[in-house]
């Protein structure tokens, strides 16, 4: 049973999280202060720490959270076939989670290249997460005739995986400015030889 201090606890996780998402989008990850997001939550410096435990693990906490409610969106958004429309429909729902908050993004995915446990752990399911969905879609081609029922659905959704890391970190450098479409064109490129019913149409007029 959920009580009233249980409420106000998670009312006080919440407000702390949405005032350092402000704090490191507009004052930068290493400028914002632990007194800076305890200001704008209307808490105390003590709370922040007794809830996150340092920034760092506050800064963690900020997009991490946001990543998960946007990645079971993007999973469940029932997007009509062929395959290519679908992934590219899952991969843009979660990279627009990223365009929201880009400089607080930038900061994540630097620091999170060498998080520690358990936040290495967390960020790992959210990758075996992104990689079951797509694996599923691919079955769900397969058992509709639109790939070869020989495909390796495993290893196709590895090779998503390997563009939507390339796309997000060509972005996350200022290399490309959408990378839902990159993703989308490595993924035509990809399918090209695996289905079953070649159609044109596809991203710069490759078949797919």
């Amino acid at each position: 049973m959920t009580t009233s201090r249980d409420e106000q606890k998670k009312a006080t996780r919440e407000a702390i999280l949405e005032a350092a998402r402000q704090c490191f989008e507009v004052e930068g990850y290493e400028k914002a202060s632990v007194r800076d997001i305890a200001r704008a939550a209307g808490v105390s410096a003590g709370s922040v720490i007794h809830h996150f435990g340092s920034k760092r693990e506050l800064l963690y906490a900020t997009l991490f959270e946001d990543l998960e409610a946007t990645m079971s969106e993007a999973l469940s958004l029932g997007t009509s076939p062929p395959l290519a429309g679908q992934i590219e429909a899952m991969t843009r729902h979660i990279f627009a989670c990223y365009g929201r908050r880009p400089r607080l993004s930038r900061v994540l995915l630097k620091e999170s290249l060498f998080a520690e446990e358990p936040w290495a752990s967390r960020f790992r399911a959210q990758t075996e997460r992104l990689h079951g969905g797509v694996e599923g879609l691919a079955g769900d081609a397969v058992r509709r005739g639109e790939l070869f029922p020989e495909v390796d659905t495993r290893l196709l959704a590895m090779a998503y995986v390997s563009f939507y890391y390339f796309a997000l970190l060509a972005w996350a450098q200022g290399g490309h400015e959408d990378p839902t479409r990159l993703v989308s064109v490595q993924m035509a490129q990809h399918l090209r030889g695996l289905n079953s019913a070649r159609t044109t149409g596809g991203e710069d007029g490759v078949s797919i």
